[in-house]
């Protein structure tokens, strides 16, 4: 796990989207490592008071003038918004604030959809902006306090391949270490859990965890899916599922994350510490 040594006293850090799962864990961070988030949000009511940050700042990405009133006196800037708002984000904030905005590994996938070109079209503000900052793309984020991913895939049969999944509290490491950086220009790095498993042995981890039976997985063919998929679409109350969901879902998710230890000095935690971590009892984070 990353050491928060180095983020200076009294920071003030605007957190775009801190009243999600993530952001708010991020806020709550900041708070324990001295410094002040000064949380940028949508809905009021989305907001539960955080002893040592400062009063919400209503904006919506959509609007420029609201945006660029949350962000006037930024000097450091995190964003769990969607990628696809950076460019409009740049834009609202000063040239000489530094940010840190969480993408996804999405955009490497073969069969691009809506949410990964954002994310390209994101990466590509950021790059081409000569701003100082990071985009940081993680895999599957898992175990924040209210995110359902791994209990979901409890209950999937589905043979599929590779992911790696990261837990929560590295995405924050990352976060705190990305603020750390005395960034040169633009810069995007990967973060992920330290080891790729198949989603077989991904669901009988989680069943582990749980305390729950090993579940039994079913190989399909891709083609086989495909059709079932394209067969639910017409039936009312199956989910609709798109052949290129399925392909995205058939590609391995391996990245490498020694940039990740060199750059950030994050060592994320097992997926068996995670998930451990994630059912333990009364504890969601």
């Amino acid at each position: 796990m990353h050491e928060i040594s180095s983020l200076p006293n009294r920071l003030r850090v605007h957190v775009i989207g801190a009243s999600g799962r993530t952001g708010r864990l991020l806020c709550e961070s900041l708070v324990k490592a001295g410094a002040v988030p000064v949380p940028v949000i949508r809905n009021p009511a989305r907001w539960l008071d955080l002893p040592g940050a400062e009063a919400p700042r209503l904006a919506d990405l959509d609007d420029h003038a609201a945006l660029h009133a949350a962000l006037a006196d930024a000097s450091h800037i995190v964003s769990g918004a969607h990628a696809r708002h950076t460019e409009a984000l740049l834009a609202a904030s000063g040239p000489d604030a530094m940010v840190v905005l969480l993408g996804s590994t999405r955009r490497f996938t073969r069969w691009p959809d809506a949410h990964g070109n954002g994310v390209i079209a994101g990466e590509t503000a950021l790059l081409t902006s000569g701003r100082r900052g990071v985009m940081l793309h993680p895999t599957m984020i898992y175990g924040a306090a209210g995110e359902n991913n791994v209990q979901r895939l409890a209950a999937l049969m589905h043979h599929l391949p590779l992911l790696q999944p990261i837990h929560a509290q590295d995405v924050v490491a990352c976060i705190l270490a990305a603020l750390q950086q005395d960034w040169t220009g633009p810069n995007v790095v990967v973060i992920a859990g330290p080891e790729a498993v198949s989603y077989a042995d991904f669901t009988r981890a989680i069943a582990r965890a749980d305390g729950i039976n090993p579940l039994r997985v079913v190989s399909l063919p891709a083609m086989l899916l495909m059709l079932g998929a394209a067969i639910a679409r017409h039936v009312p109350g199956l989910p609709k599922v798109e052949a290129a969901e399925i392909r995205r879902l058939l590609e391995d998710k391996d990245f490498d994350i020694a940039p990740m230890q060199a750059i950030l000095g994050v060592q994320p935690r097992t997926l068996a510490a995670g998930l451990a971590e994630t059912f333990a009892p009364g504890d969601a984070a």
